[in-house]
């Protein structure tokens, strides 16, 4: 089958392609939640962009769309204000996420003279131009001279959030700016604040990943309340742990009947048997819950001897197969489960930060498009989707506006067609 990865704006490249072009849509578009500080991640794609969208696609085709819990309403609405018929949402569960929540007793125990953090942030970024620094040589040096516990994501490239916001660095940060950079003196004051007791250490695992796929785990102080106020509000966060992301099932209307438009346009149904949960023969169940009259629940005339296929019906939740995600459904087996994307899932050389596994995607692929069919993702990122349909056999088209992302979506995607590809799918 064919595939191709087109660099640009979605838009501006789904407007230059022919209408009723594609049979099924699946993708992962931004959450607007400005993830790490992410320019693409600021908003949720609108009606408009849905609108061009299901112009490409053809009648009865779906669309699968992953959304964050905080915003994926908006995304359903504008998907279904598209014209897009809402068919139902898949939950995809998993047992690992870190909650990014702030310490409500640590905060006020940080409440500073924020006119004075201001004025820091500007003199560290003054200091670093005045040592002749740009921001990734800054954090390569820091994540070298702290073994990589700081550092890291400065070091691939991105912006130190104390230079532009009201946050300050962490104290291990503070110390080490300290003595490699000419900050003056006169503003280590505005780092003062009420110093915590330390009484333990934790360690945590790294957020993000590392190539190697070992996990990697830093020292964390264990702090006690250093102010009457922040004892008060000790144990106080301001969010969740993520445990699910939901998946919008859409559908473009179809040309008339179920039946019709499979026919002409070999859309608008989704793959049941071939993903279908396990290899148990369900028969025997049916058997059991056959009347003695030969009617079957509802009281319809049953067909005896009717043998099932093999699995379960393919449900609406997926998991990871984690403990802490099995435990509550009981008999968790009933489900597709699939991990988040494994270390070594994202393949060398890739740092897109929101990567979604491949098993995961190449079941969402299989399910909504047919033989032969071609999946376009407007939202290509580092080309999760795109590796995922060609394994599937089908063809494939990616949009994706950042260059460095498309070009590692191109090398995964052409690692799968020469079986140069590692056993990654865990």
């Amino acid at each position: 089958m064919s595939w191709e990865i087109r660099d640009g704006d979605c838009r501006e490249v789904m407007a230059s392609m022919a209408a009723s072009s594609v049979d099924a849509i699946v993708t992962d578009p931004p959450y607007g939640l400005s993830f790490m500080g992410k320019g693409w991640d600021h908003g949720v794609p609108g009606v408009e962009f849905w609108t061009e969208a299901i112009r490409v696609a053809k009648p009865g085709a779906h669309l699968l769309a992953f959304g964050g819990t905080r915003t994926y309403h908006r995304l359903a609405c504008a998907i279904e204000d598209a014209g897009w018929e809402i068919r139902d949402c898949v939950m995809w569960v998993y047992g690992s996420g870190f909650p990014k929540s702030l310490d409500v007793s640590k905060a006020i125990d940080k409440v500073r003279d924020w006119s004075k953090v201001e004025r820091l942030n500007l003199e560290i970024k003054r200091a670093r131009e005045a040592a002749g620094l740009s921001l990734k040589e800054i954090g390569e040096a820091m994540h070298a001279a702290t073994d990589g516990q700081y550092g890291s994501w400065y070091h691939r490239g991105g912006h130190m959030f104390f230079e532009t916001g009201r946050n300050l660095p962490s104290r291990p940060e503070w110390d080490w700016l300290r003595k490699v950079l000419p900050i003056a003196s006169e503003f280590y004051d505005a780092y003062d604040a009420a110093e915590r007791e330390v009484v333990g250490v934790q360690k945590n695992a790294m957020s993000g990943w590392s190539m190697d796929g070992a996990t990697k785990f830093i020292d964390r102080n264990i702090t006690a309340p250093a102010t009457e106020a922040a004892k008060q509000w000790q144990g106080w966060g301001t969010a969740l742990k993520p445990a699910w992301e939901p998946v919008i099932v859409a559908r473009k209307p179809l040309a008339g009947t179920v039946a019709a438009n499979v026919l002409e346009h070999g859309t608008g149904a989704i793959n049941v048997d071939g993903c279908r949960v396990g290899t148990e023969d369900m028969s025997a169940q049916f058997d059991r819950e056959w009347k003695q009259d030969g009617t079957f629940g509802n009281g319809k005339r049953a067909s005896q001897g009717k043998k099932c296929p093999p699995g379960r019906w393919p449900a609406n939740l997926i998991h990871d197969g984690s403990e802490e995600a099995t435990a509550p459904m009981g008999e968790a087996a009933r489900y597709f489960y699939c991990a988040k994307a494994s270390k070594a899932d994202r393949d060398e050389g890739n740092n897109h930060p929101t990567v979604k596994p491949t098993d995961l995607m190449a079941y969402l692929c299989r399910l909504v498009t047919p033989p032969g069919g071609t999946v376009l993702d407007p939202f290509c990122g580092s080309g999760s989707t795109g590796k995922a349909a060609v394994r599937e056999g089908f063809g494939f088209i990616g949009i994706e506006r950042e260059a460095e992302y498309a070009e590692i979506a191109r090398c995964r995607i052409q690692a799968v067609l020469e079986g140069q590809e590692p056993d990654l799918f865990g």
